[in-house]
């Protein structure tokens, strides 16, 4: 079993370490398919309601590891974003509960845009993004010309994306790229806790809100309105909402269960 994606569970909270702390977590095919494999198996599994998806070591994610190629200079792009990336950014934006990206260090290139991929995404004080395909003459992939337009508007977003400038927590939560800011002590614990929060949400509202979110760029506000009625319908046969009427009406916690 590859080892280059670390898998616990902490309740029902699924905690995925990218493990390649000597090359800063930098992707190599294995471990893409490795993540892939466990983004799919945590879809499925109705007891994990939340994913946590953080680097081991001092980086989350250096990208694409370009020393795997036989010749770095003919890599096969489609093949590596058809096969890999495309396929695991899908998995994390159609995942039917919510993923929290918990950005421990340097997060460049594709891990960058894998970053911006999560429904929260969360930073240490010392973490920081690059977009660093310019500086090998690339363009942005993972769905980062997608993510950080609609994030920080296309005027910051392209000038980051050719200037390949690093960006601090702290100037990436001001921009609206980052959720929350944690200091480097309180990291873990805070990321911790906030996946906890979101475990215990109602994991079908979770899902069909984010399934709103993602269909409003599309719609007019007329489709908008109808969609909403539509799900609201959905929600409303729900065992969660049953749960939170009660729950209301008893002046209590509500204990969702997902169902």
């Amino acid at each position: 079993m590859s080892q280059t994606i670390l898998h616990e569970m902490d309740g029902n909270v699924a905690v995925l370490r990218l493990n390649r702390p000597e090359k800063y977590n930098s992707f190599t095919r294995e471990m893409a398919l490795r993540l892939l494999e466990l983004l799919r198996q945590c879809a499925a599994d109705p007891t994990v309601r939340c994913v946590v998806l953080t680097g081991g070591g001092k980086g989350f994610c250096a990208g694409q590891d370009l020393g795997e190629a036989e010749d770095p200079t003919r890599v096969d792009f489609a093949k590596i974003l058809d096969e890999q990336y495309n396929l695991l950014i899908k998995e994390i934006r159609m995942m039917p509960k919510p993923v929290i990206t918990a950005v421990n260090g340097v997060a460049a290139g594709a891990g960058a845009n894998l970053a911006l991929a999560g429904d929260l995404v969360v930073a240490s004080e010392g973490a920081s993004f690059i977009q660093a395909f310019s500086k090998i003459g690339l363009i942005p992939d993972c769905g980062g010309t997608w993510f950080l337009p609609r994030m920080i508007g296309a005027q910051r977003a392209l000038a980051l994306m050719v200037t390949g400038d690093k960006v601090t927590a702290t100037e990436a939560q001001q921009m609206g790229m980052v959720y929350k800011v944690f200091p480097e002590t309180d990291f873990e614990s805070g990321w911790k806790t906030l996946a906890q929060t979101m475990s215990k949400a109602a994991t079908q509202s979770v899902a069909f809100t984010k399934q709103l979110i993602a269909e409003s760029f599309r719609n007019t506000l007329e489709q908008q309105l109808e969609r909403e009625k539509e799900l609201q319908v959905a929600a409303g046969t729900t065992a969660d909402f049953a749960e939170g009427v009660n729950a209301f009406l008893q002046k209590r916690a509500p204990a969702f269960s997902g169902n």
